[in-house]
């Protein structure tokens, strides 16, 4: 009986040990820096839409390795809010752009940064030019919807820019109408 209690202390005693072990090891934390990201620019412009992107650093602040398996851009601007333009974005990995809209996964050693674009098409409707549909916009939330995994499991967590009317009619040329 006294082998058998010390057996099962000394098992008791191993997985303690393996379970300390682990926990100071760390974890994953993946920092998006919205704090610190590019300005819009305009990648392209014509009578009814404009594209823009902003780029924003993601960092690996945890000691484990982490990935990023998924990103999705998703421009708040219901119809309700603003119905003169449509919004549709993505996002792509900094210098390696896709054609076909899907995020390559990617891995984010500890302390180590990768640059994600953010990218949106604002498009007029309703028959209106692209100015007469910006000079009435509104300030709405784009967010980065991100799906990120390492040693915690595999979990969705967002990063949100807000764009503001004033901030996309000065880099357009618009002057804003306040209705």
């Amino acid at each position: 009986m006294v082998i058998l209690e010390g057996i099962l202390g000394a098992a008791v005693l191993f997985c303690l040990a393996i379970f300390i072990f682990l926990k100071n090891r760390g974890q994953e934390k993946v920092v998006p820096k919205i704090q610190s990201r590019m300005p819009f620019k305009i990648l392209s412009r014509d009578e009814k839409s404009v594209t823009i992107s902003t780029t924003i650093e993601f960092r690996n602040e945890g000691k484990q390795s982490a990935m990023i398996v998924d990103a999705i851009c998703h421009p708040l601007l219901p119809f309700e809010q603003y119905d003169g333009i449509s919004v549709r974005g993505k996002v792509e990995r900094e210098g390696k752009p896709r054609e076909d809209d899907y995020f390559e996964a990617l891995v984010l050693e500890h302390q180590e940064s990768v640059n994600l674009v953010q990218t949106i098409t604002l498009t007029a409707r309703k028959n209106m030019t692209l100015e007469e549909a910006l000079s009435h916009m509104v300030d709405f939330p784009i967010e980065l919807v991100y799906r990120e995994v390492g040693r915690t499991p595999m979990h969705w967590s967002i990063a949100r820019v807000i764009l503001t009317a004033e901030e996309l009619t000065q880099l357009t040329g618009v002057t804003l109408i306040k209705d």
